[in-house]
């Protein structure tokens, strides 16, 4: 009778906790969906701001927005990949510097964004003399999501079977060869799963390109990675803190906000779709 009673709390317990979260969520979304959907139009989508930013469009944010973490990701994902690469497939995981490198990645992934931030300005903005720039902040980005990337792509190949590779290299091909034509595309989904959770975290991060690369106004595009950019985050952090005119902004606020939402949504839509087929062509 306890155990029942017990199993019974447990899972009313855990369905209020989940009803809570979609309820806060829900709030959210129709609360920034309602307030900024009557700014959306195709004016505010193709042009740059006016005005003293109470009027025109984003178009220059959501092209910074795209820049950075295309070229973020761009980056990291390789390295992370090779890293994991040889975490998992050339290296003792009892090792004391496997052991250390594992502590670092973990310990990195937990930092606040702002010290990223602080190290890029201090490493890529000054030290290497990028200045504020699309590549300082990529660049910058990179290291920040360079930890999940690392993580989830050895959690993907460690998810492979090791007959696959002991198949493989039966049947004579090299180990660079197995882990190039068999491990990695079967693990290709949870590696997606890392890029995934790197561009919506490097899309919606305000402190590290703060220092970095993003500027307040800019009327055309950057025409070089040395050029500073706009970018969605950094554009609605202005606008939420240092506006003089809040009222007339406000609007365009959560206009901003919805069009940074819809696009980190249509991103990680893609890459889950293309995670899909892949997990469905599996045969294992």
């Amino acid at each position: 009778m306890k155990a029942k009673i017990c199993q019974f709390l447990g899972i009313w317990s855990s369905r209020v906790a989940i009803l809570i979260i979609l309820s806060v969520m829900g709030y959210l979304l129709l609360h920034i969906i309602l307030n900024g959907i009557g700014v959306i139009s195709w004016d505010f989508l193709t042009k740059p701001p006016t005005s003293g930013m109470t009027a025109g469009g984003i178009f220059p944010a959501i092209v910074g927005t795209i820049l950075l973490v295309t070229l973020a990701i761009a980056i990291s994902l390789p390295l992370g990949l090779m890293s994991a690469i040889y975490l998992v497939e050339y290296s003792s995981e009892n090792s004391k510097f496997v052991r250390l490198v594992n502590s670092a990645i973990h310990n990195l992934n937990g930092i606040p964004s702002i010290v990223f931030g602080l190290f890029g300005l201090a490493f890529f903005v000054k030290f290497l003399g990028f200045g504020t720039s699309l590549l300082s902040a990529s660049l910058t980005l990179s290291v920040m999501i360079l930890p999940t990337v690392i993580v989830t792509s050895v959690e993907a190949i460690r998810s492979v079977p090791n007959s696959f590779r002991e198949a493989s290299m039966a049947l004579g091909a090299t180990k660079w060869e197995t882990i190039l034509k068999v491990v990695l595309p079967a693990g290709f989904p949870g590696i997606i799963t890392g890029a995934i959770l790197g561009v919506g975290r490097a899309a919606g991060e305000t402190a590290p390109i703060l220092f970095t690369g993003a500027v307040f106004y800019m009327r055309g595009l950057p025409t070089s990675i040395l050029d500073p950019v706009m970018a969605l985050p950094y554009h609605l952090f202005v606008l939420a803190t240092e506006h003089p005119n809040i009222s007339k902004v406000t609007p365009i606020q959560y206009g901003t906000a919805l069009v940074l939402l819809l696009l980190v949504l249509t991103i990680s839509l893609t890459a889950a779709i293309i995670r899909y087929r892949f997990r469905k062509s599996r045969r294992w």
